[in-house]
């Protein structure tokens, strides 16, 4: 009796809290990386600027020169050491976050810094923690506050706040939850309706830099509605992700 008291209260979390299982995450977070990087393996090394409005993009979850969120990495690793190949960097990077400019003009040097820094295992630590910090707790606490209890469609908020972010304007997650509304009832039809408000938005973003970068995004909305369609809403592998744009395997 006392074992199955113990077993129903974690099953009652797991159910109620908004937390994605450790298997889950890992598939969640390599879905994401296929859509940033083309790759399963997370890119800790990547910088590049893609002209959406952002600056560089740069490391395992799109961290962005013009968003703030590169800053609060560089800003974190220089903490932890000092003698970094980015920290000379830093002045400007405030700058940029607080403006919110995509500017790369004084970033010379930034990309090959960027990629220096991966080498590093303090510096991929800090991007893991970053990442969590800023997108994948944030992407919990919208799913508690929404009722949000499928893995899919936990996944499905993480992978939108890292390419929309959590602000409060028209192109974020906040604004498109806002559209969803809360889960009630069949919370299948409440992801798919996400899905279309989600996609819905990368087809036509309020902000005109990131139009051209983001329509030609939108399959990765439709890889997680197939995905859904499939019926795997506990995101068990192995999952084939197939689009125009890409091939891949989570195992």
């Amino acid at each position: 009796m006392k074992f199955s008291l113990v077993f129903v209260l974690l099953f009652v979390v797991y159910r109620v809290g908004a937390d994605l299982p450790a298997a889950a995450k890992k598939r969640c977070e390599e879905y994401t990386s296929i859509f940033e990087n083309d790759t399963i393996e997370l890119q800790y090394a990547y910088c590049e600027d893609i002209h959406d409005g952002r600056g560089y993009t740069s490391g395992r979850a799109g961290f962005c020169t013009g968003t703030g969120d590169a800053v609060v990495v560089v800003r974190k690793y220089t903490a932890k050491k000092k003698d970094n190949p980015l920290a000379k960097f830093l002045p400007e990077l405030e700058k940029l976050a607080k403006s919110g400019s995509g500017d790369t003009k004084n970033l010379k040097g930034y990309v090959e810094a960027w990629k220096e820094a991966a080498k590093d295992s303090v510096f991929r630590q800090v991007q893991d923690e970053v990442s969590d910090e800023m997108y994948y707790r944030p992407a919990m606490d919208h799913a508690k506050t929404y009722g949000v209890k499928l893995a899919l469609a936990e996944c499905a908020l993480y992978d939108c706040i890292i390419q929309h972010g959590d602000g409060d304007d028209g192109d974020s997650i906040n604004a498109i939850l806002k559209k969803t509304g809360h889960v009630s009832g069949d919370e299948k039809a409440w992801l798919t309706k996400f899905l279309k408000n989600r996609r819905a938005d990368l087809m036509d973003p309020e902000n005109p830099e990131t139009r051209d970068e983001w329509r030609q995004s939108v399959d990765r909305v439709d890889a997680m509605v197939t995905i859904l369609n499939a019926g795997n809403t506990d995101m068990h592998g192995p999952i084939h992700v197939k689009t125009p744009n890409h091939d891949a395997t989570i195992p």
